[in-house]
């Protein structure tokens, strides 16, 4: 089994990827692989409405150079997908919103082809706004027909301006390491 995150965030090793690896030493600890994609600064763009995926329906967005085509596909190759985003004035990244956007779409557009997968959302946060960008990509599982573990309290790791703040976020790294083992237990269910 596999699940693959994606990250919106600008900083490559910051208070979202250390919330997204604490997730991840538990789904590995259970025999889980995982992948980490980096959305930023690959040039993904939003989605402009051109229809293409619903007209040729292969599974593919019509719009082909940046990497969403291949998000795309690694999200297919999956078991479980997560989704994780520091918060952009109470929502997601600009980078997560065109992945979700355009995802979406080309997952309507086939049969909801990412049905039954497992999804989660993590999300890291200065203060506040959290919420919001946590219900964003809840609500991409959710129109997707996919299936939601919960954990011991919303996915959120509180970290300040410094990158390395969510470290010291105790019960937000246990809200984590929650999250992955209950989406483990629920991928082992769903594929015995």
């Amino acid at each position: 089994m596999k699940v693959v995150a994606f990250k919106g965030s600008a900083r490559k090793d910051g208070n979202t990827a250390i919330l997204v690896n604490a997730v991840f030493a538990e789904l590995e600890k259970e025999g889980i692989r995982t992948e980490l994609v980096q959305l930023a600064g690959t040039g993904i763009q939003g989605c402009n409405l051109c229809g293409t995926c619903f007209s040729d329906q292969d599974k593919r967005c019509g719009i082909t150079d940046d990497i969403l085509n291949d998000c795309i596909e690694k999200m297919l190759n999956a078991d479980g997908i997560i989704l994780a985003s520091p918060t952009y004035f109470a929502d997601v990244s600009p980078e997560m919103k065109a992945l979700i956007d355009r995802s979406g779409l080309v997952a309507k557009a086939n049969a909801d082809m990412f049905r039954r997968k497992v999804g989660a959302s993590v999300v890291a946060v200065r203060r506040a706004g959290a919420i919001h960008a946590f219900d964003t990509m809840n609500h991409f599982f959710f129109i997707s027909q996919m299936v939601v573990p919960g954990s011991s309290y919303w996915n959120i790791g509180i970290g300040g301006h410094d990158p390395k703040d969510a470290q010291g976020d105790e019960e937000g790294l246990m809200t984590m390491q929650t999250l992955g083992a209950n989406m483990a237990w629920l991928l082992k269910k769903i594929n015995q």
